[in-house]
């Protein structure tokens, strides 16, 4: 009896010790579990005389009835305290200022997507859409490539079958445009071009243009130039200088690299040259009535001259490090 009393007077001074409800179930476990200290002093009344049992056991189911109580007692505290500390944890002081919410923002080149088919618009050209997956048709032979012609070097692409391929360039709307309309016309398009690139800092496998062609009666390449210097001027300002030098684009003829004078350098842009007769011809088009010009340039390019973007690969990361600069 006295080493019973013994135990339930630990027991319940560490009930009452107890700090936390997790702190009170593990002195529960001690004390009241099917191998705890009380359950233990069952074991004892095998070994009592006869005529002590029923005592020492009505006292063993006494100590485990105080125990029980002290122990509801006790958790009922215990858990009170810990809500409410939990709640002052948790609590909103709705006098504070509320966390911004990032806001999207169009991505730079989108941005400038939009500025070039509003001057293009201005300009009197029609927009046009024209498909990523294009066939091989449009994408060369529309415009007068040779299959030998060494300019199907520049053009690598990713071919899906043996007729379509993921577009070099927009330009391909242009023979679907001239299938199918008869002049005049005067048309626009941008959009994605892929190419089997080495990827650095100018060049890409994925990256966007902008094409233009205009077929009516009389185009020259005076009509070209002028259009090309509206749009610098509309693009990067009224003090921008233009330059034509010579080149070769199958589809045009004469042709022309134009560039533009920026950071004391000239800068090329892109190609251009008066629509070759080949084409006009191989689409019921009358060359000797007819005559236009075409050009494409590349976005990143624009953006990187209105920015000073150092490299075009910094637009396909994803960084919004770089990408919120332009927000």
């Amino acid at each position: 009896m006295n080493e019973l009393d013994h135990i339930l007077e630990q027991g319940l001074g560490a009930v009452r010790a107890a700090a936390t409800t997790a702190e009170l179930s593990r002195i529960e476990s001690e004390y009241l579990g099917s191998k705890g200290v009380l359950q233990a002093q069952m074991k004892l009344l095998g070994a009592l005389p006869k005529e002590e049992r029923p005592a020492f056991g009505s006292r063993l189911n006494v100590a485990k009835a105080s125990m029980t109580d002290a122990m509801c007692e006790r958790r009922s505290v215990l858990a009170s305290q810990e809500t409410d500390l939990q709640i002052q944890a948790e609590a909103i002081d709705v006098t504070l200022p509320g966390r911004p919410i990032a806001i999207g923002a169009r991505h730079p080149l989108s941005s400038t997507i939009r500025q070039v088919k509003d001057v293009f618009l201005r300009l009197g050209f029609d927009i046009a859409e024209g498909p990523e997956i294009e066939e091989y048709r449009y994408n060369f032979e529309a415009l007068n490539y040779p299959e030998d012609h060494p300019a199907f070097d520049e053009m690598m692409t990713f071919y899906l079958d043996d007729t379509r391929l993921l577009r070099t360039q927009t330009t391909a709307v242009q023979g679907r445009r001239l299938a199918v309309h008869n002049p005049p016309m005067k048309v626009a398009t941008v959009g994605r071009c892929f190419r089997y690139e080495a990827v650095d800092a100018t060049h890409h496998h994925t990256f966007h243009q902008v094409d233009a062609f205009l077929v009516a009666e009389g185009i020259s390449m005076a009509h070209l130039k002028g259009t090309l210097k509206a749009f610098a001027e509309a693009m990067f300002g009224e003090a921008i200088r233009l330059r034509f030098r010579p080149d070769f684009f199958p589809f045009v003829e004469p042709g022309v690299d134009y560039s533009i004078f920026w950071n004391n350098r000239w800068l090329e842009l892109g190609g251009a040259g008066l629509i070759h007769p080949n084409i006009l011809e191989a689409n019921g088009i009358d060359s000797e009535q007819y005559s236009g010009f075409a050009f494409g340039l590349g976005i990143e390019r624009i953006h990187m001259v209105q920015t000073g973007v150092p490299d075009l690969r910094l637009y396909l990361e994803n960084d919004m490090r770089f990408l919120g600069q332009f927000a």
